[in-house]
């Protein structure tokens, strides 16, 4: 994916989680970036339905 399909997020994160995530990204060889995107996708469901009630 080019960062021309990617969308600028600010998050406030546990600076110790962040600590570790930096870590692990450097271990993995990813940018932060990438290491989070695979995290999210890893850990959300492939679709999410949300059903109106009425």
């Amino acid at each position: 994916m080019t960062t021309n399909n990617k969308q600028r997020v600010t998050l406030f994160v546990n600076p110790s989680i962040l600590k570790q995530a930096r870590a692990q990204a450097v271990v993995e060889e990813l940018s932060l970036t990438a290491l989070v995107e695979k995290s999210l996708t890893s850990y959300l469901p492939k679709e999410t339905i949300i059903k109106k009630v009425v």
